[in-house]
């Protein structure tokens, strides 16, 4: 292959990647990943378009000889414009000249998607036109079309060049018919993001084969179909309904209400693909149901892979370990190979710090269960960068289960229900909003165009056909709330009040509040620490999840007591809220501070869960402090004009439906739904003239940031405990030694604490924390800093108190 072109060199000197064959094969995995998801034959034509030309640039004499002297040289985006080594510029123009050729002056609208996606392959996706990243300019640069001439001047394949193709009719683009329009902004931008996912996995993919054989290999192991993985879930549920019947517990009301639950899930899976909702009381088996759902309308509807979204990366790992133990019967290495979890904190490596190694072990979420987050997912369906592009691809054709759907952002609420509804029309996906208080996303429009662009009258499925005959059903407390909802209660009110309960569960919404709490009661109750705990995230994961273990041990501890008649002894829990998902806490008695109506009825079902007591009582006070000026006030303030006439001493409910239709109703109506412009950013502009289809993808990626970074900083702390599956000492030498990788930061991420800025250069200062690596920071041997009761000594941390992925 001396004289022939060639795409990559062989990493152990051997024969090099044939630039043609490349090429060929990126467009062949490029249409496949798109026509996998769900058929578009437009979508599909452009992928295998976007394939052969990507490369375009590298048929040119001086990035030959570059690539003949250098062995890694795939990472444009650290080369300067203008050099030999830059290549993507090539085939973004010969897509404008070879489509306007072929189909006139419509065939710039197809050339125009492909230019984004081809030019932004290594880069990311740019802005049109913008100060920022403009694409028409670089596209227009003398340096861009001198590449362009010497590319087509090494006569590259002809079937590279003019592929015998039947092209895409632009009317068929995801645009309305006979306006040119979107009906929804967004539309064309999540169109073209699965174009640019497709092809930048297709050429991860490509050249993985060749540089690493080995890896492109472990990709190939077959996983099991979706009726093998539906039959391991029905072997596993009537395991499961076996245990319960032999210990007699299957006739209780809660387990009878869940057997319900889980048929409405199984019955309602036979419908078409759509957007559906599961409304079901905390406590209700909504995990295992909406798995069911999903499993059974994959199998039934031949979609690929299932999506489970989580907005708590505290309870990732735990979801995860459940879903390994439904399909553990087909062996713990298939297990392994069906369940991905993809993190979004210390899991992804900085950007600067991608090397081509790291990005060609960047997952794309090719496995049939997907654990993710919130911020993971939503941040990527908006992103421009190819890193977090990769995976988008394959949720066409998955079925998408919004786990705690209450919690989507709300000053993101606008494009993200925007492009949860595209999802389902164009790609193919179905959407489970899955949640004990459903949020009204129902279109909401006012004079002047505010309120939320939501889904139409029949768009939306309820799985649960009498939600609130199951509410009633499921009834297992009794709200109890203040006098007066704007009358703060003091500490020492509250404190006193916890004292009189040997079991009970206080939960604050700032994590300085969980400490003046503790702290309060540790000095006041005559026991002093002993049956008293504290919970927040300013422990590390690993300090929590023991904390969790030792507090769930005490309350079966209590149970068997209480059983023989026995003295027991005090299990009292002073939390932030981050109990209130994914931690199955079974309290007789709940305190909660004022906050949203959501976030009360998430810790009503720490109380009572399991229905062994006739009522489980909830108590609502008014802390000494209110919450933050944002959205968690008018949260507050919403929920608390819901309530205001409520008689506190009634029968009414406060947690009843329609209660928490008036909550979101008033909570959305007062907020701003797209705080930062994401829809108009992503608005399609189309000027017929300059024959231009104008996306800011740039400017949108860039402001759509579900967690603000910018006065954040990870501490990873020196926790050590018999119950560590690793030493982290151990960890953050390897770290020192080798750099960080993405296994290791997986690791490392169970010690990790999130501080301000401001916090992080005292602590330095000071000695207590010093900087391992450039942007990484551990705990010194000082214990200053972290309390092994109270984790890390601030009164706060970024986002606090914020419900979302504390």
């Amino acid at each position: 292959m001396q004289n022939q072109p060639i795409a990559h060199s062989a990493p152990d000197g051997g024969a090099p990647h044939g630039l043609s064959e490349h090429l060929q094969a990126v467009a062949r995995l490029a249409a496949q990943a798109v026509r996998a998801g769900s058929d578009d034959p437009a979508l599909t034509a452009l992928a295998h378009l976007a394939g052969l030309w990507h490369d375009l640039g590298k048929y040119r004499p001086g990035f030959q000889r570059y690539i003949r002297q250098v062995a890694e040289a795939h990472i444009e985006g650290r080369l300067p414009q203008g050099s030999d080594k830059s290549h993507s510029g090539a085939g973004a123009l010969h897509a404008q000249s070879w489509l306007k050729e072929r189909q006139g002056p419509i065939g710039l609208i197809s050339a125009r998607l492909l230019q984004y996606v081809i030019a932004g392959h290594h880069a990311g996706l740019d802005d049109w036109y913008s100060e920022s990243g403009n694409l028409a300019g670089r596209l227009g640069h003398d340096d861009t079309l001198r590449e362009y001439r010497e590319s087509l001047a090494a006569a590259p394949n002809p079937q590279i060049l003019a592929p015998a193709l039947v092209l895409p009719d632009p009317k068929t683009l995801p645009l309305t018919p006979g306006t040119g329009h979107e009906d929804i902004p967004g539309r064309l931008a999540l169109w073209v993001r699965m174009l640019f996912s497709a092809l930048v996995d297709a050429d991860f993919l490509d050249t993985e084969a060749f540089m690493n054989p080995r890896a492109a290999a472990l990709r190939e192991a077959a996983a099991p179909s979706m009726a093998d993985l539906l039959a391991a879930f029905d072997a596993y549920m009537a395991h499961k309904a076996a245990a319960v019947e032999s210990a007699g517990l299957a006739a209780s009301p809660v387990n009878r209400r869940r057997a319900e639950v889980l048929a409405a899930c199984r019955a309602k899976a036979a419908g078409a693909p759509g957007t559906y909702t599961l409304t079901v009381p905390t406590g209700g088996g909504k995990t295992l149901a909406s798995l069911a759902f999903a499993l059974t309308h994959a199998q039934q509807h031949g979609l690929r892979r299932v999506v489970m979204v989580i907005p708590y990366t505290s309870i990732i790992e735990q979801t995860a370990e459940v879903y390994r133990e439904v399909f553990a019967p087909l062996g713990p290495d298939v297990a392994e190979r069906i369940v991905l979890e993809h993190h979004s904190n210390a899991a992804e490596l900085g950007e600067a710090a991608e090397t081509t190694r790291s990005r060609l072990a960047c997952e794309n979420w090719d496995a049939p269960v997907v654990v993710t987050t919130s911020v993971q997912l939503f941040e990527s369906l908006f992103a421009r960068k190819t890193s977090r592009c990769r995976k988008l691809h394959a949720l066409r054709g998955s079925v998408i289960v919004i786990d705690e759907a209450q919690l989507l952002p709300v000053d993101f609420l606008q494009p993200v229900v925007d492009v949860l509804r595209l999802l389902v029309r164009d790609h193919g996906a179905t959407v489970v909003l899955c949640t004990a208080t459903q949020p009204t996303l129902t279109e909401q429009r006012h004079f002047g165009g505010r309120g939320l662009r939501g889904y139409a009258p029949g768009e939306v499925t309820a799985i649960i056909d009498d939600e609130p005959a199951l509410y009633d059903a499921l009834q297992r407390v009794r709200v109890r709330l203040p006098a007066n909802l704007t009358q703060p209660q003091p500490w020492e009110v509250t404190a006193e009040a916890l004292a009189r309960h040997d079991a009970v569960l206080a939960i604050v919404g700032r994590r300085a509040d969980a400490r003046e709490l503790y702290e309060r009661l540790a000095r006041d109750l005559p026991t002093g620490r002993e049956g008293l705990w504290h919970l927040s995230a300013l422990m590390c994961p690993q300090h929590r999840s023991e904390v969790i273990a030792d507090i769930k041990a005490a309350l079966a501890a209590r149970r068997e007591t209480l059983a023989r008649g026995e003295p027991t002894a005090p299990v009292r829990v002073i939390s932030t809220q981050l109990v209130e998902a994914g931690v199955d806490l079974d309290f007789p008695v709940v305190y909660r501070a004022l906050a949203g109506l959501d976030s009360i009825a998430q810790a009503a079902g720490r109380c009572n869960r399991e229905g062994r007591l006739d009522r489980g009582e909830v108590h609502v006070f008014v802390p000494p402090k209110a919450p933050p000026p944002g959205l968690l006030r008018q949260a507050a303030q919403a929920c608390a004009l819901v309530w205001d006439g409520l008689d506190p001493t009634g029968d009414d409910d406060p947690l009843a439906l329609e209660r928490v239709s008036c909550y979101f109703a008033r909570l959305y109506g007062g907020a701003e739904l797209d705080r930062h412009g994401i829809a108009e950013l992503l608005r399609l502009e189309i000027d017929r003239c300059a024959g231009t289809l104008a996306v800011n993808f740039r400017s949108a990626a860039d402001k759509f940031r579900l967690i603000d970074n910018q006065d954040a900083a990870t501490v990873f702390v020196r926790w050590h405990s018999p119950r560590c599956r690793e030493d982290v000492d151990a960890l953050l030498g390897l770290l020192e030694r080798d750099g960080p990788s993405r296994w290791l930061m997986r690791r490392l991420q169970r010690y990790g604490v999130t501080i301000y800025q401001q916090d992080l250069k005292r602590l330095l200062a000071s000695g207590d924390v010093q900087e391992l690596l450039p942007g990484l920071y551990v705990q010194t041997d000082s214990d200053v800093f972290y309390d092994p009761v109270l984790g890390a000594l601030l009164g706060g941390a970024p986002g606090d108190p914020a419900a979302y992925f504390t």
